[in-house]
């Protein structure tokens, strides 16, 4: 049997189509170790499903093809009583099961592995972690309609820009100052979810220098489309004078500059401040950066604490009207 001209010209289109585009294709050609690791994830999970979809539609097309109206096969191949074949049957059940068995495994594995949270144990498939390396603490803020990042340890900040050192662990804690959002660098790793009032975490690592995209994953309002950011893969002595940069500028971001840089904007231009207030990420996490604000952490505390006690107090009554209840009953028996 030959398919069709168009039918074989239509495949090999969408095959050349999809290898061309390969290499264009950020998610699986990355820059950073686990978000090459999820690329791979990818593939091997595609080609996975494929071994079932790609059978399944050739066949399709074959039955429909072989057995149309007015072909040869159609009269010669019919078996009207034909209703059961074990092989076919286990083909049919046996194949997607061991499929989805291998997914599942795959899955299980690398959901584990990848786990945000976890601390990296490599810098690459070639690279293992050294002994003595220090992550690089990253504070993630995402705001109306910007990023705010705050480095502890060099004591600076910067709006809409950040830099990391190529091989080095990055370790971000990232919340939200009001509506829910996503951190994501595809080169870097998969998104991550920021939410007011709550701290996600993200390790990661980028493996070659370069102007990596940032941008907001999540729809969060009008100014959604231009929340992006550019992320400096440097070399250590690059990220230092990065560094040095942005203690040059003078800029100071204090609790109140906070408060005006938290007001909704667009497109807002990068703006690097030379020291930030220690305790700013903390209080922007527990909802606390106004003066007279109560934050969240000290108030669950103070929850907890009146729970405590009242679930005490609740028990001692319970336990004293159970002793009064037990000396009346022995009254009662001693007078009878």
């Amino acid at each position: 049997m030959r398919l069709p001209t168009l039918f074989r010209g239509s495949i090999l289109l969408i095959l050349a189509s999809f290898l061309a585009g390969c290499s264009q294709l950020v998610v699986l050609n990355p820059a950073g170790d686990i978000a090459a690791q999820q690329g791979q994830l990818i593939v091997i999970a595609t080609v996975l499903m494929l071994l079932i979809i790609v059978p399944v539609i050739f066949l399709t097309l074959l039955f429909a093809w072989r057995y149309r109206q007015n072909s040869r096969h159609a009269e010669t191949d019919y078996a009207p009583d034909w209703d059961h074949s074990t092989k076919l049957e286990l083909v049919i059940w046996a194949v997607p099961l061991m499929i989805i068995i291998a997914l599942g495994a795959l899955t299980w594995i690398t959901t584990h592995k990848l786990d945000p949270y976890r601390p990296l144990d490599r810098i690459s498939s070639a690279k293992p972690l050294p002994t003595n390396v220090k992550p690089l603490v990253v504070e993630v803020v995402s705001l109306d309609w910007k990023w705010l990042f705050v480095l502890p340890e060099q004591g600076i900040a910067s709006v809409n820009e950040l830099a990391a050192p190529v091989d080095r662990p990055i370790h971000f804690k990232l919340t939200s100052s009001s509506t829910m959002n996503a951190f994501y660098v595809p080169d870097l790793a998969g998104m991550i979810y920021t939410m007011p009032g709550m701290q996600t975490e993200l390790n990661a690592v980028i493996n070659k220098p370069g102007v990596f995209h940032g941008m907001s994953s999540h729809y969060s309002g009008s100014g959604f489309s231009g929340m992006t950011f550019k992320f400096h893969g440097l070399s250590e002595e690059g990220f230092e004078q990065w560094v040095e940069k942005a203690r040059a500028g003078g800029k100071v971001l204090s609790r109140e500059a906070y408060l005006e840089l938290a007001k909704p904007s667009e497109r807002e231009p990068v703006a690097l401040f030379a020291s930030v207030d220690d305790s700013l990420y903390q209080r922007v996490l527990n909802l606390c950066v106004a003066d007279g604000q109560a934050c969240m952490h000290e108030v669950m505390a103070k929850d907890a604490r009146r729970n405590r006690a009242h679930v005490a107090n609740v028990a001692l009554t319970a336990a004293l009207n159970q002793s009064v209840c037990t000396a009346s009953e022995s009254f009662d028996l001693l007078s009878n």
